[in-house]
């Protein structure tokens, strides 16, 4: 059986407020930049394309509730899915998520500058040509690999210290949009509006599928909490209560902004600057707008930031968890012994991220929408076979305690199949149809990202005798029972204890 070698472990230190503004910082910071972008495509249908991505994501939200209260592993979707699936489909659901987070790192270092230049337009308009490349902006490119760098030293020094920027910013950014929801609807809304620009912008289907796609990053906040996972403090009782908060949450703040916006000004206006449509909304608020769109800049810098930061976050906590489950090369499940986090993956991801950044400045004034095109694609593909290892585990390991139970569930042949998680698997796949479709990048960028993948996993597993499609002999009760002892979930222990032994007698 393979064991988990006992090298130092990542501490625990994220608490119930931390592991909720984990996830809302990935999640609430997408409004910032999704909400131009899908306006651009959805038109006067933008609260519709929101609301249907937010169906896909409620099921999904409630499958991840009950995994990653049930398994709290540092490796989330990934781990999810070798555990129900195997170990090939493990390395190709870690190879979606490791490139949304580093996408989610490039995109959301680069949003942050880009509200930063709010005050500063001349940055904001400079442009050069390089060679080939026209509308280069150098500047915006050097502040968002500056970002980026500054976030991979806050991450290699500590999981507390990352948290606490986390939970101030995140309290910070909560206050602002709950304002700028509340203020817009009171004073500035104009049912009308909106109602005039859903009869007279409803977009073709293709646009608003499109849009659809967009509006789905904000997924990926569940896959934060998760990858926490493992550094939560008692999380058999927290990551229920935080997802299922998020989930509420998000799926308000998400249906709210386009509604208020689209009563506030026309859907043009709001496209035309993808770049910074919250301060944008926020300055046309009345009596407050002068001083309300600079602060929204200034906020919504700040929280995408902590977006970006939770990609450093999620890609180097999934590297550690791959490399110690034997899919990838155990040197990057090194753990630092002063700062006990995985500062190799941390480098490696950082780095790559900004390579991607470099490629998306390169392709000129669209650099937002070349990143966007792909942030999709990962998530919908983890997110599919994150629903199937839902059904998966419920058949293989109906002995493993479950603090969260997703509700509604069908009994065949004596297990419980959650209807949501059916629906999960139905919504999630024609999603990644939806993203393949629609997203002429992702179409050709993703599934050669997830081929180079497979590629170093096969030269990977054979250069250590080791099986391809087959997946290496694990002791997976024993895991457990190390996962519940260092999370101190001495109950949970002790059921699972009880009903191994149950279990045991009943094959005896």
């Amino acid at each position: 059986m393979l064991m988990l070698s006992q090298r130092p472990r990542l501490r625990r230190e994220v608490t119930l407020w931390g592991s909720f503004t984990w996830g809302y910082a990935d999640v609430g910071a997408d409004v910032y930049v999704a909400l131009g972008l899908v306006m651009a495509a959805a038109q006067g249908a933008t609260p519709l394309a929101f609301a249907i991505a937010g169906a896909v994501y409620v099921m999904v939200g409630l499958a991840y509730t009950e995994l990653a209260a049930t398994y709290p592993s540092a490796g989330g979707g990934q781990y999810f899915t070798l555990r129900g699936l195997g170990d090939f489909w493990g390395l190709v659901a870690g190879a979606a998520l490791a490139l949304d987070y580093t996408i989610d790192v490039a995109l959301f270092a680069m949003a942050s500058a880009g509200y930063i230049n709010f005050f500063f337009p001349s940055v904001r308009e400079f442009a050069i040509s390089l060679g080939p490349f026209s509308h280069v902006n150098l500047v915006w490119l050097a502040e968002t690999i500056g970002l980026i760098a500054f976030l991979a030293v806050l991450n290699i020094k500590g999981i507390r210290e990352s948290s606490l920027f986390n939970e101030v910013l995140g309290a910070l950014d909560l206050i602002m949009e709950t304002s700028i929801i509340v203020l817009g609807f009171t004073f500035a809304w104009r049912p009308e509006l909106l109602a005039h620009q859903w009869r007279e912008a409803f977009p073709p289907p293709r646009d608003l599928l499109y849009g659809v796609s967009i509006a789905v990053i904000s997924y990926v906040g569940l896959e934060s909490v998760s990858q926490a996972a493992q550094e939560t403090i008692r999380p058999g009782t927290v990551i229920p209560r935080t997802s299922l908060t998020l989930i509420g949450v998000v799926l308000l703040f998400a249906l709210a902004f386009p509604t208020v916006a689209l009563g506030v000004l026309p859907w043009s206006e709001l496209a035309a600057r993808e770049g910074d449509p919250v301060a944008l909304l926020a300055s046309k608020l009345p009596l407050v707008g002068f001083l309300a769109g600079p602060i929204a800049a200034i906020l919504a810098a700040t929280i995408v930031l902590i977006s970006a930061n939770t990609g450093i976050m999620g890609a180097s906590r999934l590297a550690f968890s791959m490399a110690e489950l034997g899919l990838i090369g155990e040197g990057l499940a090194h753990v630092h012994p002063r700062f006990r986090t995985p500062v190799r993956t941390i480098l490696l991801f950082s780095g790559i991220a900004m390579v991607e950044a470099l490629a998306a400045f390169l392709s000129g004034r669209r650099a937002m929408e070349t990143m966007a095109n792909m942030y999709a694609f990962g998530a919908m593909l983890a997110y599919f076979l994150s629903c199937l290892a839902l059904l998966a585990l419920r058949i293989r390991e109906p002995h493993i305690p479950r603090p969260y139970l997703v509700p509604f569930n069908l009994h065949v042949k004596g297990t419980k199949l959650p209807i949501p998680g059916i629906l999960g698997v139905l919504g999630t796949a024609a999603m990644v149809a939806i993203v393949l479709w629609t997203h002429d990048i992702a179409r050709i960028a993703g599934p050669l990202w997830v081929a180079l993948w497979v590629a170093y996993y096969v030269i990977y597993r054979r250069g250590h005798g080791r099986p391809i499609f087959r997946s290496l002999p694990r002791d997976w009760d024993a895991e457990h029972v190390r996962l519940l002892e260092e999370a101190e979930e001495w109950d949970l222990l002790e059921w699972f204890r009880a009903e191994r032994n149950r279990t045991a007698k009943k094959r005896a």
